[in-house]
């Protein structure tokens, strides 16, 4: 197995070798029109009771592809990935402060229901979590009790729908009443995926969705998260630089709490501005 200090080295010899197309060096910022921003964060701190575990993050998220997010364990990165669906509020004794805005409205104002919110923000966690339900019923759920489907041939066509999108139609069309808990490990993370585009969200929230899979299976996600930017914001937590570089087009690395620097992946494996970054992607510090 090649380990995660020689993947690190490797990412950044394969950007190297990928800016470079006849001979000449790609100017990976020149005339790149600005993008619109799905999230504006400015000066997000997260408390648990006393503990400060993020130091007033300012980042704006792209409203299309793929933005990863990475960093040694217990940096902030999970931390700042449930700022986005309001899922710290479901830890005691977690506090938020700062402004965290998606589409120009503050998420974290009075009168906002995180319910409502998680339906736009959807979240895939680290191990697969499927409802002990069939199949269909898993991904039938969330439009049934958000009342996105007037029959049961709408209900139909959302299921079959999310399930081709999440690349899993296919392989269980002809099972779909039996329980999604007995599909295999990689089958059972699509289907949560398949859950959560159900209800039409539009953003994709992941906490390193491939840390249970096996390789066969991981490709098959990225390739699944491939092509769901096209159509989603996507955020993806990972330990993994070279998924990161493989299916993410912004990078943020964090590091003891803080944002280190933020900005194009390629950019950021290449040529990092800070020697933290520089440190942690080439397996000095991890």
């Amino acid at each position: 197995m090649v380990n995660d200090t020689a993947l690190k080295l490797d990412v950044g010899r394969k950007f190297s070798e990928a800016a470079a197309v006849g001979g000449a060096v790609i100017d990976l910022a020149a005339a790149k029109a600005e993008e619109k921003a799905k999230f504006v964060c400015r000066g997000v701190r997260v408390h648990y009771g006393a503990k400060e575990a993020l130091h007033g993050v300012d980042m704006d998220v792209p409203d299309a592809g793929v933005t990863a997010l990475i960093g040694p364990s217990g940096c902030g990165k999970s931390t700042f990935l449930r700022v986005f669906n309001r899922m710290n509020d479901t830890i005691p004794g977690a506090r938020v402060s700062g402004s965290v805005l998606m589409d120009g409205a503050d998420i974290y104002a009075k009168g906002v229901d995180p319910v409502l919110l998680r339906a736009r923000v959807g979240m895939v966690f680290q191990k697969p979590n499927p409802f002990p339900k069939s199949i269909y019923e898993n991904v039938a759920y969330g439009p049934r009790i958000h009342g996105l489907a007037a029959s049961r041939g709408e209900l139909d066509a959302i299921v079959e729908g999310s399930l081709k999108k999440a690349a899993l139609w296919e392989e269980v069309k002809d099972r779909l009443k039996e329980p999604g808990t007995g599909l295999s490990g990689g089958q059972q993370q699509r289907l949560v995926i398949a859950r959560a585009i159900a209800v039409r969200p539009e953003v994709i929230l992941m906490d390193e969705p491939a840390s249970a899979l096996d390789p066969i299976a991981t490709a098959r996600l990225e390739e699944l998260i491939d092509e769901l930017r096209k159509n989603y914001c996507i955020i993806i937590v990972t330990h993994s630089m070279a998924q990161a570089a493989r299916v993410s087009q912004k990078t943020a690395f964090f590091h003891l709490g803080d944002l280190v620097e933020f900005g194009d992946t390629r950019a950021i494996f290449t040529n990092p501005k800070d020697q933290r970054t520089q440190d942690y992607i080439t397996g000095r510090t991890g």
